[in-house]
């Protein structure tokens, strides 16, 4: 068919109008084309994990004797975990599987390094067999993120690196393992003995720089440091900030404890304290540092404990575990349950509380899905808490576990091995079969054992736990007589 036009004019019009549509059209299809949606940017991640923090030392938790405005002031800006859980209750496990995403069973490191015969002095028990140190043969969070681009740095605590902590054996320190910096993590559990916390320092990953310097305000410094020269680069970065606070020994500057024992006579409650006020602060300086640096709004911050505190050889020395059972190095929840705050702004909405059930290999996990880096599932015994943390979705398993089949440094625990399925909470204790069964909404503080009362829930929750130990292939305890005089530190008596 053809189109007719009745004059000129008419005919001028039409073409121009088609041509204006065409030119339209174009300049849409080139605008899609030229101007992409920008990806989004990952982000910075500060993992900070103190030392030997209990779950009641904190304000927020509503202990009525710490001064911690930084981290409750942290704490209300993102989420709340009232049952997270380190995976061991004591250092070293805690740490291997903070690192792998695997848990301390599967690794075979369920020990603080080293485990020594002391320990098991009159025991006709001993330890499942434990390894003194993190193999390069794993994968750990930092080389994965490494290949994501991120920059590493690693800044405190190790406590991975072998049994002889004089020793400094590199093939098992944080840069063979993933970090491109090390500032201060060795074999060393704790910074020595008696004024260690103020410069000049012993442990030798660390430079000494300024005389009586307090060693939370050195690794502040570093951690800030770091994170101005990362601002400046293209790349994010993943910070371990681990503070060897608030580990033995109880040391703070004399300004803060005299704000506690103003009569100049302080006892360790007192001197405790004022160095959970000392890390407070400098945890302060380095959350600061962000909005600073103006990288706070891109960056996942962690705070956590790597088990239960130390309360000291007297009932409330140092400090207490109330309303929770028993300390470090016990299975109950004083030496397991920990604080918890995870804050990323406009992803996790601020002031909001999880009473999920999390563990320290969520960690892995989580860091790899936030920084949008592939990795399979299967390979890691945590579970990302990104879902729960973004959308509020739960999680998918039912169940955690924990294997302790040790004497900790007092050698008052029971070696054994438990597991949490909802609110329920068993305990198997190795040597003499003991089963005990709380139900931990009801009893936090595992007062009443309810294994007799409640024998199927038990019978269930036994064959749950059981069944973990054969697919981690966990260590068990073993005679003492049976056990290699070499494979434990120092002799047996």
């Amino acid at each position: 068919m053809k189109i007719r036009f009745n004059n000129y004019w008419t005919a001028l019009c039409c073409i121009l109008t088609i041509l204006l549509i065409i030119a339209s059209c174009s300049t849409e299809q080139t605008k899609s084309k030229a101007l992409p949606e920008k990806p989004e940017a990952k982000p910075n991640i500060l993992f900070i994990m103190i030392d030997d923090l209990g779950w009641m030392d904190l304000a927020y938790q509503g202990a009525t004797d710490y001064h911690t405005p930084n981290i409750d002031k942290l704490a209300k800006q993102g989420m709340i975990f009232t049952d997270a859980y380190a995976a061991a209750p004591v250092c070293s496990p805690t740490r291997a599987a903070a690192m792998t995403g695997l848990a301390p069973a599967r690794l075979k490191i369920t020990n603080h390094i080293p485990d020594r015969w002391s320990f098991y002095n009159g025991k006709e028990m001993g330890p499942g067999k434990s390894v003194n140190q993190l193999e390069p043969k794993y994968n750990t969070v930092a080389e994965r993120l490494r290949a994501a681009g991120y920059a590493t740095g690693f800044i405190g605590k190790w406590h991975m690196a072998g049994a002889d902590h004089n020793a400094l054996k590199e093939e098992y320190l944080p840069m063979n393992h993933g970090f491109d910096i090390n500032i201060g993590g060795t074999s060393m559990g704790g910074p020595g003995g008696d004024s260690s916390y103020f410069d000049p320092f012993t442990i030798p990953t660390l430079e000494n720089k300024k005389e009586g310097q307090y060693l939370p305000d050195r690794l502040a410094d570093e951690a800030i440091d770091y994170m101005t020269k990362q601002k400046d680069t293209d790349n994010p970065f993943f910070l371990c900030l681990w503070n060897y606070t608030v580990h033995w020994p109880v040391e703070a500057p004399g300004e803060l404890v005299g704000k506690y024992a103003p009569d100049g006579d302080a006892n360790l409650h007192q001197k405790f304290q004022a160095m959970v006020e000392g890390m407070d602060m400098a945890i302060g300086r380095v959350l600061k540092s962000l909005d600073d640096l103006g990288i706070a709004e891109n960056t996942l911050v962690v705070l956590t404990s790597d088990n239960g505190p130390f309360t000291g050889d007297i009932v409330g020395e140092i400090t207490t575990v109330n309303p929770l059972k028993d300390e470090k190095g016990y299975l109950s929840e004083g030496g397991i349950r920990v604080p918890l705050i995870i804050r990323w702004p406009n992803k996790i909405e601020s002031g909001t509380v999880s009473n999920e059930p999390v563990i320290t290999m969520d960690f892995v996990p989580t860091f790899l899905d936030a920084a949008d880096h592939k990795y399979e599932a299967v390979e890691l015994d945590g579970e990302s808490l990104l879902p729960l943390l973004t959308e509020n979705k739960d999680l998918n398993r039912t169940s955690i576990y924990f294997h302790y089949p040790h004497y900790a440094f007092h050698s008052l625990n029971k070696m054994g091995s438990a597991v949490r399925k909802g609110d329920y909470k068993l305990l198997y204790y190795h040597v003499t079969e003991e089963v005990e069964l709380y139900d931990l909404k009801i009893d936090i503080g595992e007062t009443t054992n309810l294994a007799e009362e409640k024998p199927e829930i038990a019978k269930e929750l036994l064959a749950d736990l059981k069944a973990w130990l054969v697919e981690t292939d966990a260590e068990m305890p073993r005679r003492t007589a049976d056990i290699k005089d070499d494979e434990l530190v120092g002799k047996i008596n």
